[in-house]
């Protein structure tokens, strides 16, 4: 315990030698969505590489920088990249920048992702605001020894999407014109794409959209006392008995068509967002 906290700490303590300002808001951003990290202003870029104990993104879509500086009035730390379960890293290690964002004073945050629509009402390109997740990763960020300067040893999970915050970014979808769905995630630990089979499975238990991250920074979020907010963009559709071939070139593809509304809601959601 005392390990990690030393090492949440140290990451903190570099990252915060580096900067003017503290942060309020966080945002992770998915496959294809890194873009957004250029609308921010007076940023501060930091590879991940040279912060103390960070992993580095593995992943095409996923460059590894920090970003942190001005969007909408608000001072944000951007993670242009996120880590995943499947590239090897253990959940502790794919949820360890949410600790650093807590010590860094962070209060709210903004994930992203894409993720392959199971509603049959969903279209490729929407974009879809996460009320609930299913994690069925087959693990959890929480196991192992509990730290108490983090968070309780048995995390509420009952609003692990802000209902507040989920007003906000649909209220500003709306105001913009731009369609948001709204559904569950769930999450599972890939590398594969799912069988037709999985996918049928699924789509029984609720879900909507289904993909290979968010759920542990949710989840870890959740524990320290973040506040979330979650948006995917519905990058191809998982129909179990209708499935198509996919690659991720095709995930990036439509993740970057559908950019100028995501970046446009993300903007405007922040603009919003309490700090």
């Amino acid at each position: 315990m005392e390990q990690m906290l030393n090492k949440i700490n140290e990451a903190a303590a570099y990252i915060e030698s580096k900067l003017n300002n503290k942060p309020a808001i966080g945002l992770i951003l998915g496959s294809g969505l890194g873009v957004m990290a250029d609308e921010v202003q007076n940023a501060t870029v930091i590879p991940y590489s040279e912060i103390p104990h960070f992993p580095v993104s593995t992943v095409e879509g996923h460059s590894g920088e920090l970003v942190i500086g001005e969007l909408e009035g608000k001072t944000v730390l951007v993670m242009k990249g996120r880590f995943h379960y499947y590239e090897g890293y253990s959940m502790k290690e794919v949820v360890f920048p949410v600790y650093v964002m807590k010590k860094l004073g962070i209060g709210t945050l903004l994930v992203t992702n894409a993720a392959g629509g199971m509603n049959r009402a969903f279209s490729a390109g929407d974009l879809m605001l996460i009320k609930d997740h299913i994690n069925n990763t087959g693990s959890n960020p929480l196991i192992g020894a509990n730290i108490p300067e983090l968070g309780p040893r048995f995390p509420d999970m009952s609003r692990a999407y802000s209902p507040e915050l989920r007003s906000i970014v649909a209220e500003q979808a709306d105001k913009l014109g731009v369609k948001v769905q709204q559904g569950v995630y769930v999450s599972i630990s890939g590398p594969t794409y799912c069988t037709p089979a999985e996918l049928t499975m699924m789509a029984a238990w609720g879900a909507d959209a289904v993909g290979m991250s968010t759920v542990p920074e949710v989840v870890a979020a959740n524990y320290c006392g973040i506040s979330v907010a979650g948006i995917t963009c519905i990058t191809d559709m998982a129909i179990g008995d209708e499935l198509e071939p996919l690659t991720h070139e095709q995930v990036v593809r439509v993740a970057e068509e559908a950019r100028p509304k995501f970046i446009s809601l993300v903007k405007a959601s922040v603009r919003s967002f309490p700090v």
